[in-house]
């Protein structure tokens, strides 16, 4: 490395002669003095000069190499001032500090070999660290004239070296301060880029050394001239992206840019404050992510880089101004991009992901058309969820700081764009360490779950789902009871299934007991349930009213008798149910009601599986209640499971000796048994339900004397 160095300074020495003797081989000077005529005494003075060159370019060197180790050894946690507070904020807290395990992992190279030697020593022979290796690509020519090297245009720009310390002329010229005239000099940078074709390294370092030090003024400058990122501009972007320090610097600006939709407004050194479009900084943030040196960079900032792309594709896919329109056209002709910027953002978040090394995620969206899906705002949130469960699978470190930076703009108002945002997050929380996060994403799933949007609302229980499995969680859920109770009669069964788990999780704390209040309601939504047609909702309802009945305060017991009495009859005929855990259930709760009701002798009826004089016990201690189970009896003998109607006809018929005299509930029952016995097909239920109707009409016609009864 130094015989390469030792060979760049070529030009500075010349050839050995009189007039270099003495500052290298003083002892020949006293032994060797030729008489020198005009001409040897002009080239003395030339090789002076040279000598003078040399020197002030090592002395340049020198002070260079210290400003590039001042620079570099910062930490990705150390930021310039900017005048915008939400930029201080995103420079100030990296996604990973640079000393973490995660910036290291699957790096092409350690993230700090720059920062490793802390002091250089300049000789003559210009040693230098191996984070200043001269890039072969690079021709460098007279120092003196900055002629210009070739550097290709394409997606791998070499690295720019510090060979020389950059001449900054523009903080000589004119009266104004260094930061005030940073503006001016990208803006004509930028400019004499426009007419060459390659950069030289002198120009490189320039740039590279204002992407550091004013990462702002250079973004905005560079967005503001260059919205649409000319040539002149996609080189100068390519040259950031080839030094990590540099693209650690931009980012945080990169990032406030883009965020707000669709322009942002932020004053540079100079006052120009003129909207930039934040469709430009993902253009600008793309072309940087091509570049192989930024992986470091990328991966402090992954999960912020990752959120603010979700965002450019959520939103570009919901809303575009007119304005934001015109502005893409001429983007993707410049760089024949797609033509609709949901699509670019898109492109960007691969890009990224492969820089991330997440190349199989990418592939797999691909595979199951999830790139397409998140193109419709429609479907937007489905696909993100897959997108979520593709990722979380092997990158839970890179899961859990998206779900951090997804929680603060979900804390906000409503915005249009927060649905896919809450499915990325609910697909993450399994993942999650609830100590950490638990808090703020409760707070969140409690005030979505009040949503009037069906799909916010089911996104919400899903992630109260997750959160009531956490015993200090669930122990925080008691405000929630009142609209979970609501969320029970939704006609919805996913919602109601997803209501039932979340007060089961609850209940199983054993410091949990059910108020009074919410014990009555919570039995009166229960009821219903216990004859849903989703077989799981029922188990889930048996077993949610049993916990009730276990966890109730004392002075809530009597009130809730009433809820469980009327209870005991469906799930007498549920016994009977042809799903087998339905039927556990079902004799597993009449058990826990006959203690609650304190009726052990229907409990013990259960328990021996004599469940026909379970119905006549149930008949004959409470003659004043028949019609009422008459009532309770009729659906099930409509019901589409054979073994239900059966059980419902049998009860009709053990009911009729406490029906004797009830011409209203005998005509109720001869209306519902004459529509059962529209049913030609031969069963036994047939032939019960033809002999009891039969005698139910004698029955009705003697008791209405001569008149005749229409059935």
């Amino acid at each position: 490395m130094a015989g390469r160095f030792r060979g760049l300074f070529k030009v500075f020495r010349g050839k050995r002669g009189p007039g270099a003797a003495p500052a290298q081989q003083p002892e020949e000077v006293e032994q060797f003095q030729p008489r020198q005529d005009d001409a040897a005494l002009d080239r003395t003075q030339e090789q002076d000069r040279a000598h003078g060159r040399f020197q002030r370019t090592v002395q340049m060197f020198r002070k260079f190499i210290r400003i590039w180790h001042g620079k570099t050894s910062t930490t990705a946690t150390e930021g310039t001032a900017e005048p915008d507070s939400g930029l201080t904020e995103l420079q100030a807290e990296p996604d990973v500090s640079t000393d973490s395990p995660e910036c290291s992992e699957d790096s092409d190279s350690p993230m700090n070999d720059h920062t490793a030697k802390t002091d250089v020593a300049v000789t003559e022979d210009m040693a230098v660290t191996k984070d200043m290796a001269v890039t072969e690509d690079m021709v460098i020519t007279n120092t003196d004239t900055r002629e210009t090297q070739g550097i290709p245009n394409t997606d791998t720009m070499p690295i720019p070296t510090g060979i020389h310390a950059p001449k900054l002329d523009f903080f000589e010229e004119s009266a104004a301060s260094p930061q005030q005239q940073v503006p001016a000099m990208v803006r004509n940078i930028h400019q004499r880029l426009g007419s060459h074709v390659t950069v030289d390294a002198w120009l490189q370092i320039d740039i590279l050394r204002l992407a550091e030090e004013h990462p702002a003024d250079v973004v905005l400058t560079l967005l503001r001239c260059a919205p649409s990122c000319d040539r002149a501009a996609t080189m100068m972007w390519r040259i950031i992206g080839s030094l990590g320090p540099a693209v650690e610097k931009v980012l945080p600006t990169l990032l406030c840019v883009m965020q707000e939709w669709p322009l942002h407004s932020m004053s540079t050194s100079d006052g120009d404050d003129t909207d930039v479009f934040a469709l430009a900084a993902t253009l600008a943030l793309w072309l940087i992510v091509q570049v192989p040196k930024c992986h470091e960079a990328m991966i402090l900032y992954s999960a912020r880089l990752f959120v603010t792309l979700l965002f450019q594709v959520v939103i570009t896919t919901q809303q575009v101004p007119e304005e934001v329109d015109h502005f893409w056209r001429a983007c993707w002709e410049e760089h024949h991009l797609p033509t609709n910027p949901n699509r670019f953002a898109v492109q960007a978040m691969k890009a990224l992901l492969c820089r991330l090394r997440c190349d199989n995620e990418v592939v797999a969206m691909e595979r199951k058309r999830g790139w397409d899906t998140l193109l419709c705002a429609d479907t937007q949130h489905y696909a993100v969820g897959l997108l979520a469960r593709e990722m979380r699978q092997v990158l839970i470190p890179f899961c859990s700081r998206i779900a951090f930076h997804l929680l603060k703009p979900l804390s906000r108002e409503e915005p249009c764009w927060d649905l896919p945002f809450l499915a990325f997050l609910v697909e993450l929380l399994e993942c999650l360490d609830l100590s950490k996060y638990g808090d703020s994403i409760l707070e969140t799933m409690s005030r979505y779950l009040l949503s009037e949007c069906r799909q916010r609302c089911r996104l919400a229980l899903r992630g109260l789902v997750v959160l009531s499995k956490d015993p200090a969680m669930a122990r925080r859920m008691g405000s929630l009871s009142q609209r979970l109770v609501e969320l029970l009669g939704d006609a919805d069964g996913e919602v109601v299934r997803m209501s039932l788990s979340v007060f089961m999780n609850v209940l199983e704390n054993k410091d949990i007991l059910v108020s009074s209040t919410t014990a009555l309601k919570l039995a009166e939504a229960l009821l219903p349930l216990l004859d849903n047609d989703n077989s799981h909702v029922q188990i889930l309802s048996i077993h949610l009213f049993c916990k009730v009945m276990e966890l109730v305060v004392d002075e809530g017991k009597k009130p809730l008798k009433t809820i469980v009495c009327q209870s005991l009859l469906p799930l007498l005929f549920h016994c009977h149910d042809e799903n087998r855990n339905v039927a556990d259930a079902s004799r597993e709760m009449l058990i826990c009601a006959a203690k609650f009701l304190k009726r052990r002798n229907l409990g013990q009826l259960v328990k021996k599986e004599q469940l026909s004089k379970f119905a006549e016990c149930l008949l004959a201690e409470d003659r004043s209640r028949a019609a009422e189970r008459l009532h309770q009896a009729l659906p099930f003998v409509e019901s589409p499971q054979e073994s239900l109607r059966e059980a419902a006809v049998r009860f009709i018929g053990a009911a009729r000796v406490f029906l004797r005299g009830h011409k209203e509930e005998l005509q109720l029952l001869s209306e519902a048994l004459q529509a059962l016995r529209r049913d030609d097909s031969p069963s036994p239920i047939n032939i019960i339900v033809q002999e009891i109707f039969n005698e139910r009409a004698a029955e009705l016609r003697s008791s209405a004397g001569s008149e005749p009864v229409s059935l």
